[in-house]
């Protein structure tokens, strides 16, 4: 028994092929403007899983990234701090050189005492060198300046290593113990720089041959031996640099690759999308005209 094929499902069957027709285009348009070739996971579950996977990748990176990021900046104050010490240190050198070699009165070497107690907070504002907001030596107790000026030179900081994540697993220590150089002060009597610095002052004002002779003996080998120390958290302070460099390079490597790899998987292939949203915009088009010529409207339907 033949089954009748009436003008109904003539008409049904025209517009299930016209709407799968503009479903199809429609995504071809979705693809083209997005950019990518997986819109919902149900396109590509196992592509969407991956772009997932690639996607938290690349976030980990960025923030291993930001954070080698604000550790060389973190050492580039710090550093800056060390070697405006430094200059500061060996013109302390200088006077104390100029100072031993007899030819100075008195008045001289008060006046030159005047000048390394200038120097000598100077030496204490560069420890209070902040980044950001916080002290750079202070250890993690980074709301606290180092030292107060003035005559107090005890040091108020921790010595509690403060470190930047740069890679799974992978760390770099970017604080520095300043207090190794510059200890706490003449009454610690410790020989560290700001001790150093308290005795050649009071060398340069007690005025006796003992004094004088201080200075060019035990007062000039203690500047010595604090330039040794700074030199030493120097060179830490540029391998840090030197190791937050190499993991952002190899981090800017790596977020390459990766966002290669997700462009792989999702980005669309534009010249091939662009083909296939001519095509299926023509096929649209020419179904829409043999469907007006098909389906044809009754006199009953165009009364309704």
């Amino acid at each position: 028994m033949s089954e009748r094929i009436t003008p109904a499902m003539v008409t049904s069957a025209t517009l299930n092929d016209l709407s799968s027709s503009l479903a199809s285009l429609q995504r071809t348009t979705d693809e083209l403007s997005s950019g990518r070739t997986i819109l919902e996971p149900s396109d590509n579950p196992f592509g969407a899983s991956r772009v997932i996977d690639l996607q938290s990748q690349l976030d980990g990176l960025s923030s291993y990234e930001s954070n080698a990021q604000d550790g060389i900046s973190w050492e580039n104050a710090a550093s800056s701090a060390m070697s405006n010490i430094n200059e500061v240190t060996q013109r302390v050198r200088e006077l104390v050189v100029q100072s031993a070699n007899g030819t100075n009165n008195q008045s001289d070497l008060s006046t030159i005492a005047t000048e390394v107690e200038q120097l000598t907070e100077s030496v204490k504002q560069d420890a209070n060198t902040q980044y950001a907001g916080q002290y750079v030596f202070s250890g993690t107790a980074t709301t606290t300046a180092p030292y107060e000026q003035g005559a107090g030179d005890e040091y108020k900081g921790n010595a509690e290593a403060v470190a930047r994540s740069v890679g799974p697993g992978a760390s770099v220590t970017v604080s520095t113990n300043i207090s190794t150089l510059l200890g706490n002060g003449e009454a610690a009597k410790d020989g560290k720089l700001l001790d150093t610095l308290r005795t050649i002052v009071a060398h340069l004002r007690g005025g006796t041959a003992e004094d004088r002779e201080a200075l060019g003996t035990t007062d000039l080998k203690a500047l010595d031996g604090n330039l040794e120390t700074l030199s030493q958290l120097q060179a830490v302070a540029g391998s840090a640099n030197d190791q937050l460099k190499a993991a952002l390079t190899r981090n800017e490597g790596l977020q390459t690759s990766i966002t290669e790899s997700l462009a792989g998987v999702e980005d669309t292939n534009v010249a091939a999308t662009s083909i296939a949203y001519a095509n299926e915009q023509a096929a649209y088009s020419a179904a829409l005209r043999a469907g007006a010529t098909i389906v044809q409207e009754s006199l009953l339907n165009f009364l309704q």
